[in-house]
């Protein structure tokens, strides 16, 4: 009896074992995503990720020198137009600098007009000598001596005119470096981020460059940077149909006009954070504009992009066919 239940109970042993064995290697069915993804509206899709950002591209604005953060004159939101104080930096160094060079000016003018007075005086001496030389009341070396007396002072007439010359060329410098402290709006458009406060210390270059410490863009007409992984390059055409849609939204599809395809295939900088996403891959940017739509879309987010590609036939043509044929075999 003992050694028919032991039976059983290994029999039983191997059924569950088995069932377990199937029950693991039985393929666990796709979790149900919470958003659906968007679908791809045209038989033939290109999928880009693409990011949105103000007509004209935008403009990361950052100091020329390092130093003191003095004042800060716009917020986020404000409408600025070309030449519009940005913020401003301690002006005090520069100016010092700046009555530091109109002093050195002040003198060396003093300095030349002085060598005016002295080059005038060595030549009516030299006129003097020249005219008793030719009644022999004077001698030769005397007329010399006062002739060379005239060339020196001509000299540092020269001399001292040059390092006046050179002092205000300083002097323009200083007053440029003051005015760089001030840091103005290259063009219109809308202040997008403020990363500066009163009393930090800008460096230069930044310590981060893609965070500028300041960005400007035109918001009343956005456009859209389509990156195309390069593998699919080849299938984008100028004045293709596309459209996009807000990341993890598959309503409320937005066309695109096409603007132009970027020459230059670049590193993708336009991450999505997914675990599967190829990041050793180079990109086609592809420039769209769009019109605002009942959803709002901002500055800097980013959208799933559709393109209608172009068929590539992947068939060998007859030709290369039967110069495959003709190639010798190798083993």
């Amino acid at each position: 009896m003992l050694k028919r239940f032991s039976i059983f109970l290994a029999l039983a042993g191997i059924i569950a074992v088995t069932l377990l064995v199937l029950r693991l290697k039985k393929p666990e069915p796709a979790p149900t995503p919470l958003v659906e993804p968007s679908r791809a509206p045209y038989v033939d899709s290109i999928g880009a990720r693409g990011i949105v950002e103000g007509i004209n591209e935008n403009v990361r604005i950052a100091p020329l020198l390092p130093g003191l953060i003095d004042q800060v004159f716009v917020k986020v939101g404000d409408r600025v137009k070309t030449g519009d104080p940005l913020f401003r930096q301690d002006t005090r160094d520069a100016e010092a600098r700046i009555a530091n060079q109109k002093a050195q000016v002040g003198l060396l003018e003093a300095k030349v007009n002085e060598a005016q007075v002295t080059l005038a005086d060595r030549q009516d001496s030299f006129r003097r000598t020249d005219q008793l030389r030719s009644k022999d009341v004077s001698s030769e070396d005397d007329l010399q001596r006062k002739y060379y007396a005239v060339r020196s002072a001509e000299t540092a007439l020269a001399t001292t005119k040059a390092d006046l010359e050179l002092a205000k060329a300083q002097l323009s410098q200083a007053i440029v470096n003051l005015d760089l402290l001030t840091v103005r709006a290259p063009r219109d458009g809308d202040v997008l981020k403020v990363d500066l406060r009163a009393g930090e210390y800008a460096s230069v270059p930044p310590s981060d460059l893609n965070n500028p410490s300041l960005l400007l863009g035109d918001t009343r007409q956005l456009q859209l940077r389509a990156d195309v992984d390069e593998d699919s390059a080849s299938r984008v055409t100028a004045g293709a149909p596309a459209v996009a849609f807000i990341k993890g939204m598959r309503s409320d599809p937005i066309p695109l006009r096409f603007i132009r395809i970027e020459p230059y295939v670049t590193t993708k900088k336009s991450l999505t954070g997914d675990s599967t996403e190829r990041v050793d891959t180079r990109v086609l940017q592809v420039i769209y504009q769009f019109d605002q739509s009942k959803v709002p879309v901002y500055v800097g987010q980013q959208m799933d992009v559709f393109i209608e590609g172009k068929r590539i036939n992947q068939e060998i043509p007859e030709q290369g066919s039967n110069l495959m044929r003709k190639l010798p075999v190798t083993h």
